[in-house]
């Protein structure tokens, strides 16, 4: 019998984990009463085994077995690298 594990698409928050990245992952979502789609944002803690990850990459992550208190997900692949530069406070002024 074989296993089918659950897959969402997001994109990486935060990497700045040793191992783990941060990965948001919108659904939209039907309001009950009054019919609007909304976007629902979960945020996941991903295992990056070797810290490929970097900010405003798209990824797939997939459900494994715990890792840790807070990690039950991994990242299977990057889809996207994403563009993000991110500034020092020193390099603004």
């Amino acid at each position: 019998m074989e296993v089918k594990r659950k897959t969402r698409v997001g994109c990486v928050v935060s990497n700045r984990m040793d191992k783990t990245v941060l990965v948001a992952v919108e659904t939209p979502r039907r309001h009950p009463l009054y019919k609007k789609t909304m976007k629902r944002a979960v945020k996941y803690k991903a295992h990056d085994e070797g810290n490929k990850c970097g900010l405003g990459d798209i990824v797939r992550i997939e459900e494994t077995r715990p890792l840790s208190r807070l990690k039950r997900w991994r990242v299977a692949d990057v889809i996207t690298k994403g563009n993000i530069v991110e500034l020092q406070p020193k390099e603004i002024a």
